[in-house]
């Protein structure tokens, strides 16, 4: 599929009759693993692929060796792949939009926060509106909100949210929201609502029945999979 299509498609499954799964890939041999396994579409985990880069997550990845991470991705899979773009790594948004579909990439999970601080919600949502200006429809906004990893509060995590859906983010994702509020999250943001799930809890299930469109892994999958290497060299 051409650009165009692959992020029509992938815009799509956001609206589809189920949930939309998707396991975060950290390099291409991840990537052909999850395309193999029938998933429709692939996100990229920043933190997973900064570790195999050799640095850690919070921008650190030299802007160049992220954006060759995500093309090289984008080339091993037919399926759409989104790109977890932290806060952007200090580009203005035309050229971020522009050097994010020159990888291949039909997506993107954009952060309101740097160096654990809050961006400005009226500057993150000038931003978001900038990037979908000069993205046009070829790039679907997920638009995290980081409210709850600086204990902020329900309100402030909703009036972001909303204010991100009406910059043109296609889909909110409120990252480490507790539980007993995602509902409330969902039903009071609208939209197309993502949640992160692992392998060891709360489950893709646990997110749905509690109003998220769309589930992903984060780092989870990539610490499992070293996790099982870990445990595995001492008995070689």
């Amino acid at each position: 599929m051409t650009t165009p299509s692959k992020a029509e498609a992938f815009r799509a499954l956001h609206h589809g009759p189920t949930p939309l799964l998707l396991p975060n890939a950290w390099d291409p041999v991840s990537a052909r693993a999850i395309a193999e396994a029938g998933y429709p579409a692939i996100a990229t985990s920043s933190g997973a692929v900064a570790r195999v880069l050799g640095y850690d997550d919070g921008q650190l990845t030299p802007v160049a060796e992220m954006f060759e991470a995500v093309a090289r991705i984008a080339r091993a899979v037919d399926v759409p792949v989104t790109a977890d773009m932290e806060a952007g790594y200090g580009l203005d948004a035309k050229e971020f939009a522009e050097r994010l579909l020159e990888t291949g990439a039909v997506g993107c999970n954009l952060e309101d926060s740097v160096d654990d601080q809050l961006v400005e919600v009226e500057r993150q949502a000038d931003y978001l509106s900038a990037v979908r200006a000069a993205a046009g429809a070829d790039l679907v906004i997920n638009a995290r909100v980081d409210i709850f990893i600086t204990h902020g509060s329900v309100d402030e995590a909703i009036a972001r949210g909303r204010a991100y859906r009406r910059a043109g983010a296609d889909c909110v994702y409120p990252i480490a929201a507790p539980l007993d509020v995602l509902q409330k999250l969902a039903t009071d943001i609208g939209g197309p609502f993502n949640a992160h799930a692992k392998p060891n809890g709360p489950t893709a299930a646990d997110l749905i029945a509690l109003g998220a469109t769309r589930i992903s892994y984060g780092t989870s999958l990539h610490n499992f999979t070293t996790d099982v290497l870990r445990e595995l060299l001492p008995k070689l």
